[in-house]
């Protein structure tokens, strides 16, 4: 990408959007294109074609999409997968018609089998079912990603698909209703100390393990993918290493100060039992995470200590 290339980013109010345009800033590309959901529905055809034949961007990072956690998931599952297959078609299709050089979709681990072998490699896509709870999000990330594949394979376009593993950071959503268990741990723990409440309720058995990646990383990836991959196929992004949620619970409640106990109720669903993802591809490439899961946590915690949760 040349410095004064136009770039849009779809979703750059979001965390990871937000954070890809904190990247780009700082490596010195000042022509991004941004608008609002307000100002631009991703959901609307008309729109976004209009507005593709108007703005004329050269890149696009499609980092727009509804998200939460698995109590969102599982209560709007027809608006998960609506909202997610239209935003995604629409950009991905004007991108095509309006010759944009590259475009990154940026989809979700989720997209793996429930019971996929361990670690996750980008080859066991569709080799299972899907975890329930979340499947709506998934087959509409799996639906953007094999979009993306083919329009490689019938048209020539550059468009490539990573896969992020379970994201943290800036801009996180800390609505304990939609969010995902980093935020709501972070939340419930700091509450918790705020009011001396005793004990913290966290959901589930508290052993499914998950990896976590700072958004900041991410958005790293996302550059160097932009800079560095034009092959078919989707690419594994994450640190290579997991916990388990009980193991997260105890480095929150250490970072944050909070002296209670932590109750699990087991009979809350636990989700996907593990969830790493194998990253030998990016690896292989040259790009690695670097911000690790205690000192991301503790950026984040600083972040949002001031909140009036």
């Amino acid at each position: 990408m040349e410095k004064q290339s136009k770039i849009f980013i779809a979703g750059h109010r979001g965390m990871v959007g937000s954070a890809i345009v904190r990247k780009l800033q700082q490596e010195g590309y000042e022509n991004l294109l941004v608008r609002t959901s307000s100002e631009l529905d991703l959901r609307n055809q008309t729109a976004v074609d209009t507005f593709f034949k108007e703005q004329k961007p050269d890149y696009v990072f499609l980092a727009a999409a509804k998200v939460g956690g698995i109590v969102a998931n599982n209560t709007y599952r027809g608006a998960f997968l609506y909202d997610n297959l239209m935003i995604q078609s629409n950009v991905i299709h004007a991108a095509y018609k309006n010759n944009v050089k590259k475009l990154l979709f940026l989809g979700s681990s989720c997209i793996y089998p429930k019971f996929a072998e361990q670690p996750i490699r980008e080859e066991y896509l569709l080799t299972g079912t899907l975890e329930p709870t979340n499947e709506p999000y998934a087959i509409a990330k799996i639906a953007g990603l094999k979009m993306c594949e083919a329009y490689r394979q019938q048209y020539g376009a550059d468009f490539i698909s990573a896969m992020p593993t379970n994201l943290y950071g800036p801009n996180d959503n800390y609505d304990l209703k939609n969010s995902h268990v980093l935020p709501a741990l972070l939340r419930k723990m700091i509450v918790a100390k705020r009011t001396q409440q005793p004990q913290v309720e966290i959901w589930g058995t508290g052993t499914p393990r998950r990896e976590f990646l700072h958004v900041d990383d991410l958005a790293d990836a996302s550059f160097y993918l932009m800079q560095h991959y034009s092959e078919a196929g989707w690419v594994n992004v994450g640190v290579g290493t997991d916990v388990s949620i009980k193991e997260l619970a105890e480095l929150i409640k250490e970072i944050v100060g909070f002296e209670g106990s932590l109750y699990f109720d087991a009979d809350k669903p636990d989700g996907t039992p593990r969830k790493l993802l194998d990253c030998s591809r990016i690896h292989q490439m040259g790009w690695k995470a670097r911000i690790e899961l205690k000192e991301g946590i503790q950026r984040v915690y600083e972040e949002i200590n001031g909140l009036p949760f």
